[in-house]
């Protein structure tokens, strides 16, 4: 999405459609031509709270909302919120579900990456793959995303042969709706809910099943509500992932605005673009980095 005023300053914002949410392309260009008239009317990011739900939609105009108004202003997104961008950050690299030979081959062709994430799918094999990659690269802090894949009686089988590796987080291990299973464990490592985590609305019913959130934009659909549950979990002791969908630098750079509440950033969806936009982030050896051409990126 480009906004553009009438003095010809413009707002972009970026968002990536997700069928697992019932989302698509058409759909998701639908919602936003459906608020074209309030947005060109003067409609603020608050009004867009109300006009469109959570998801990709909201986040792409929230986001050029956010860039429009730091611009008209002179001044960048961070200058606004009164906070730093890092100048870099490590962030975590993700291996795509494969056999664990495969992802094993994968971890040793990025040697030095300090946290990886293991895409799981559930059955022993997730251990095994565990094992593989830990061998691979034996000093990388691990990060399972389960993807909603397991069940609790997995869990009950497996939970102490992952507590023998370096696993820091586990997200979604059960599929939404079945979060109250979680209650029952004290696992060696935190739980991330992913899928079961959009907005603050029912964060309170997590507690005591999570030990952390996964916050990405095109869930809780902008910068806006992003910010405001990134407090509201706080506030309620969780730790903080900040995640992504496969993108481009145009949509890491609202989501790097929250690193500064974060424990785990994993915003790596540009590595696996064919070609990220011009003036991108820096990604290098598990770290980001902000590029020196600031002003091709967003909010800055």
């Amino acid at each position: 999405v480009t906004l553009t005023a009438a003095d010809g300053t413009t707002g972009r914002g970026e968002c990536v459609p997700y069928p697992r949410y019932g989302e698509s392309p058409a759909s998701v260009l639908a919602q936003i031509a459906s608020v074209r008239p309030a947005v060109e009317a003067g409609a603020s990011r608050a009004a867009l709270l109300e006009l469109l739900p959570p998801g990709a939609a909201r986040n792409a105009v929230d986001c050029a909302l956010w860039e429009l108004e730091a611009r008209q202003q002179g001044r960048s997104v961070a200058a606004l919120l009164g906070i730093s961008l890092p100048a870099q950050a490590i962030t975590a690299v993700t291996l795509s579900l494969d056999t664990p030979e495969a992802m094993a081959e994968k971890a040793a062709a990025i040697p030095g990456q300090p946290l990886l994430k293991l895409k799981l799918g559930g059955g022993v094999d997730d251990v095994a793959r565990v094992a593989a990659v830990h061998d691979a690269a034996p000093d990388a802090a691990l990060i399972l995303d389960a993807n909603e894949g397991w069940t609790a009686a997995w869990l009950d089988r497996h939970l102490d042969d992952l507590a023998r590796y370096p696993v820091v987080l586990v997200e979604q291990p059960l599929p939404a709706g079945q979060d109250a299973a979680l209650a029952d464990y004290r696992p060696p490592f935190v739980f991330c809910a992913d899928e079961s985590c959009h907005t603050r609305a029912g964060l309170a019913d997590l507690r005591g099943r999570y030990q952390a959130v996964n916050i990405k934009l095109d869930k809780t659909g902008g910068l806006t509500e992003a910010l405001a549950l990134a407090a509201a979990a706080r506030a309620l002791d969780f730790k903080i992932m900040v995640g992504c969908m496969v993108g481009t630098s145009l949509a890491m750079l609202p989501a790097l605005h929250l690193a500064a509440a974060a424990d785990w950033l994993d915003l790596d969806g540009p590595i696996f673009m064919q070609q990220d936009r011009a003036g991108g982030l820096c990604y290098r050896a598990g770290r980001l980095a902000l590029p020196e051409d600031l002003p091709a990126c967003w909010g800055l």
